[in-house]
């Protein structure tokens, strides 16, 4: 991934990109990194979280993930309720978090690492890099007007999860149900100053509101995998 200097040349404004629901799609995910004009010392990527399952490269965009990470001086990545749970079953061995992984379309990423679904419970086939990076997902993040989270939730989850005065910044307190919320917020809902940046539900086209903007267009679906531009609100797929 290379920054676009060419594109770039004399601006100095930051920029915000954020990128939808990966779910194992690397070759997409590689595609659309190539397509963002990022400039990696001054703006900020922003990743909506389900890294994983579905897609049949769970491994390897969790490699590239790690890459950018080391590349890109400000790159935030959240966590999606598939990441949730995977974390959830290796803690637990709760069979019931199984049988929703299986629904879930984790046999694909255990195929990524040369494992099966039985050989789960302790991720141990996951090299320790990516039971880090996994571990340290936040639930949200805050840049400028906008709040970046991975599923929409209303205006009094939203008030609750954040503290008075909260600035720019990486959020950990939102609870983990919020990462499956499948309902849109409704109008009269709306989460004060921000615009809010989400994916999980699939939409065939980025859905854009007056306070909301959603992402997910359905990679793992064989849709595509979608960035957003902001404040530019300008789109890219791949």
């Amino acid at each position: 991934m290379e920054a676009d200097s060419d594109r770039r040349a004399g601006d100095t404004s930051r920029k915000v990109f954020a990128i939808g629901d990966i779910h194992g799609c690397y070759d997409k995910l590689m595609t659309l990194l190539d397509r963002i004009p990022l400039c990696k010392e001054r703006d900020t990527l922003v990743f909506l979280g389900d890294y994983i399952n579905r897609g049949p490269d769970s491994k390897k965009v969790l490699e590239a993930l790690l890459q950018v990470g080391r590349e890109c001086a400000n790159a935030v990545f959240l966590r999606g309720n598939h990441d949730q749970a995977l974390l959830e079953y290796a803690e637990t061995g709760d069979v019931e978090l199984l049988r929703l992984l299986r629904v879930m379309g984790v046999e694909a990423t255990a195929a990524s690492y040369g494992s099966s679904i039985y050989q789960l419970r302790e991720l141990t086939a996951f090299p320790g890099e990516h039971l880090e990076f996994l571990c340290s997902l936040a639930s949200g993040f805050v840049a400028d007007d906008y709040l970046f989270i991975h599923a929409d939730v209303d205006r009094q989850t939203l008030e609750a999860a954040l503290p008075p005065g909260e600035g720019d910044g990486i959020l950990t307190g939102m609870a983990a149900e919020m990462l499956s919320s499948r309902r849109l917020a409704s109008d009269h809902a709306r989460a004060g100053r921000f615009t809010v940046v989400f994916g999980h539900i699939p939409f065939a086209t980025p859905l854009v509101m007056p306070d909301r903007i959603g992402i997910d267009t359905g990679a793992a679906y064989g849709g595509y995998l979608t960035a957003v531009e902001l404040p530019d609100l300008r789109f890219y797929h791949a």
